[in-house]
């Protein structure tokens, strides 16, 4: 079985810190302690692992297995074990830091860490969901995204960001137009951009050297058309993955998916999960996807017609599955033909209804749903008093 990234930095920091152990124990020649082996590591830390971690980071001088973080991955972890924690990974040569779910990183804390850890060989940085929220904006927030905003100026290497599920609605500029280095990859999915943010992105700078770029979540076609295509067409010289899922995309809008696609002559990736298209439309689409000469990869909504007509979207869990499975694999079967007639049949179509595979929600999912549970509890906990203390 192939070990995941969590299971690695357990198994790595353990043989570490034994090696180490048994050095003192068996008294082996001093000069040996002189020894030095690089270790260049990807960490993925969390709350069962991190007193490993933290021992092997801070006994590092000691070892001749000396641990080089070039990328660091922290889920389930109090914000004062991160802070601390990243400080022993050698953040002025980490290249790659993902804060994720069951870490509340909000934007006072952000700047916290920014004002106090440098990350100047940082290429790429994943933050939590609701790390910015402009709905309870303050003038002192605004200044708060502004020296966020000049921070990531300072990161000259970086090219990912990705800031999902964050409200930032009216407020992408300020946060983005400090970068001194075009992004590469953007994540904005579910972040209620909306018409001012749809405008500056498509004239950025970052528009015309993007090769990911995630949009979900934001009705691209009933409120930003012209934007949308406009947007697309700077980017179609170097897009190589869209992902619009649940845009509200329809077949009203498949003539005008398909100018935006054609130019994208580069793309190898596009998902579009969630969108009420029909078996028509997605048929139409499947023909301009012919024609896209690099597309290795699509994943397609099950087509509207194979729900109840009475279905409304965005779908619910419940209802999500809930579709004429015969159906699906008949239109699915007739959109595959398309590839082959097309001499296409290399390009993968699928459906993944609940996601792709993560391997590191697969290995740390338990301990994920303990924290959930906690979060719940203390919450639940923090509400009674707060009505005790009315009372």
């Amino acid at each position: 079985k192939t070990l995941g990234r969590w299971e690695r930095t357990k198994l790595l920091s353990q043989l570490c810190l034994d090696l180490l152990v048994e050095m003192q124990k068996k008294q082996f020649n001093p000069a040996l302690f002189d020894v030095t082996i690089d270790v260049l590591v990807n960490l993925f830390v969390t709350e069962r692992s991190y007193d490993l971690v933290m021992q092997v980071l801070l006994m590092r001088c000691h070892s001749p297995l000396k641990i080089r973080c070039m990328a660091f991955r922290a889920d389930s972890l109090a914000l004062r074990k991160f802070y601390y924690i990243i400080k022993l990974a050698e953040p002025a040569c980490l290249q790659k830091l993902e804060v994720v779910h069951n870490i509340h990183l909000q934007m006072e804390h952000l700047e916290v860490l920014l004002n106090n850890v440098p990350f100047p060989q940082l290429t790429s940085l994943t933050l939590p969901a609701r790390t910015f929220n402009t709905q309870r904006f303050t003038e002192e927030d605004e200044d708060v995204l502004s020296r966020i905003g000049e921070k990531l100026s300072n990161m000259t290497h970086l090219t990912q960001l990705s800031l999902a599920f964050s409200i930032l609605s009216g407020k992408i500029r300020k946060l983005l137009s400090p970068l001194k280095t075009p992004l590469k990859v953007l994540d904005v999915a579910n972040c209620s951009l909306n018409h001012a943010d749809m405008i500056y992105l498509a004239n950025s700078l970052h528009s015309e050297h993007l090769e990911v770029l995630d949009l979900s979540g934001h009705n691209m076609a009933d409120l930003y058309p012209p934007i949308f295509l406009k947007f697309l067409g700077r980017a179609s010289r170097t897009l190589k993955i869209l992902v619009l899922e649940e845009c509200n995309l329809s077949d009203t809008h498949v003539n005008m998916m398909t100018l935006g696609l054609m130019p994208c002559q580069k793309l190898e990736e596009f998902k579009f999960l969630g969108n009420p298209l029909s078996s028509r439309a997605l048929k139409c689409l499947f023909s301009v996807f012919t024609d896209l000469p690099v597309l290795k990869y699509i994943e397609f909504p099950v087509p509207k017609d194979c729900y109840p007509p009475d279905i409304t979207y965005p779908l619910d869990e419940t209802s999500l599955s809930n579709f004429d499975q015969e159906k699906y694999e008949e239109i699915r079967q007739e959109l595959n033909m398309i590839l082959l007639h097309a001499n296409r049949e290399g390009i993968i179509a699928s459906t993944p209804l609940h996601g792709c595979y993560d391997p590191d929600i697969q290995e740390t999912g338990n301990e994920l749903g303990t924290f959930l549970v906690k979060s719940f509890k203390e919450a639940i906990d923090n509400f009674l008093t707060t009505l005790h203390n009315i009372n």
